[in-house]
């Protein structure tokens, strides 16, 4: 029933053209939602001194687990030696368990089923909180150092989870660790790139391409603060942090457009409010409102933000005023707002890389996975 409801929502919304005058308008007509386009896409075992010959071949069979390891297989231990693996695809229950593209479909289904059932968040979706998960443990990378990035998953550990920028990230955390129980195979690194990518397809975006190969690491590679966007600034902080990645102004703009989905909260960025009147769906509504409304700076006992003059329920900050302030920026602001279909392709092809940053993969471009939503 909840799915039914949600689904008239979604089609509902999705048919009202956007105006200044209504204040719960949608982001697409119908008619402009663009089709789903193909994205061409040991532990050592020890034995006894007695048994010389098992322990050379279980060394060998160590390094040869490792190596298979980095390339995409599990390897399961528990304590002094090798124990039952936890089920795979093909049921596997010793050894190397190497998955296939079924079981990243499994974990994306499991995501998926998750977004649908817990519909008790902020706007009625986690989906937005874990597309921040994502963009966030992404957005710490440097190209210089080749230091940050989501490989790692870094922000499991203080003191990177207490960044005043990953504010209210545990939500994603915790919604996103009943999925690692079930399928304890999956890395935290690639689990909360998937679980962005999977948030996004839900919510109506574009498909996006994802690979798996990230690996987990220690608290020793937790980044510095301060990589991350500071909304309270302008456009040279935005170039500075987002140049810092490798990203030029066209894909800046096109990464904030994110901003259609969710909200702030006081109790973490101190600033309050949706970009947009539809938060739980991917639009290009975020352009269109930037050009078309009408913001005045809040008056409020709360950091500087802007209020749009006609509903006064929707905000930007100052790092997205800054996109239609700048005229570079706003080139794409204007590109994006007139596009919904240019927006997506352009959206897509940049979080790909955004979720790709530094990661040191085994695989290739062409070994991209284009995994289905389930709405």
């Amino acid at each position: 029933m909840a799915t039914a409801v949600k689904s008239f929502a979604r089609v509902a919304a999705r048919s009202t053209p956007l105006t200044s005058s209504i204040k719960n308008t949608t982001t697409h007509n119908a008619r402009c939602i663009i089709p789903r386009q193909p994205f061409r896409s040991s532990r050592r075992g020890y034995a006894s001194e007695n048994n010389v010959k098992t322990s050379s071949m279980g060394l060998y069979w160590g390094i040869g687990a490792a190596a298979l390891a980095g390339a995409g297989g599990y390897f399961f231990y528990n304590n002094g030696g090798v124990t039952s693996l936890r089920e795979g695809s093909a049921g596997e229950t010793r050894g190397i368990f190497t998955p296939t593209k079924e079981d990243y479909q499994k974990v994306y289904n499991e995501i998926a089923r998750r977004l649908d059932e817990r519909d008790d968040y902020d706007d009625g979706s986690f989906g937005p909180v874990l597309v921040r998960l994502a963009w966030h443990c992404s957005g710490t990378y440097d190209k210089e150092t080749n230091t940050g990035g989501s490989n790692g998953a870094t922000m499991r550990f203080a003191p990177e989870k207490d960044h005043g920028a990953n504010a209210g990230l545990h939500a994603a955390q915790d919604f996103m660790e009943p999925v690692h129980d079930k399928f304890p195979w999956i890395t935290y690194s690639d689990l909360w790139t998937l679980g962005g990518v999977c948030a996004i397809q839900e919510m109506q975006g574009p498909t996006i391409a994802w690979r798996p190969g990230r690996m987990d690491r220690d608290i020793s590679m937790c980044t510095p603060d301060g990589r991350l966007p500071d909304g309270a600034k302008e456009q040279k902080h935005l170039r500075a942090i987002f140049g810092r990645m490798g990203f030029d102004d066209r894909e800046i703009v096109a990464l904030s457009g994110a901003h259609a989905l969710g909200r702030c909260h006081t109790d973490r960025s101190g600033f309050e409010g949706p970009w947009t009147f539809s938060p739980t769906v991917m639009s290009n509504d975020y352009y269109r409102l930037l050009l078309g409304e009408k913001w005045n700076v809040r008056k409020w006992n709360g950091p500087k933000q802007f209020q749009d003059v006609t509903s006064k329920s929707l905000m930007m900050l100052p790092t997205d005023m800054a996109l239609v302030q700048d005229k570079e920026f706003k080139k794409h602001v204007e590109r994006y707002a007139k596009d919904d279909q240019v927006f997506f392709a352009e959206f897509r092809d940049v979080m790909v890389k955004l979720l790709e940053l530094g990661v040191p993969f085994q695989s290739k471009e062409d070994d991209r996975l284009l995994l289905q939503p389930l709405q």
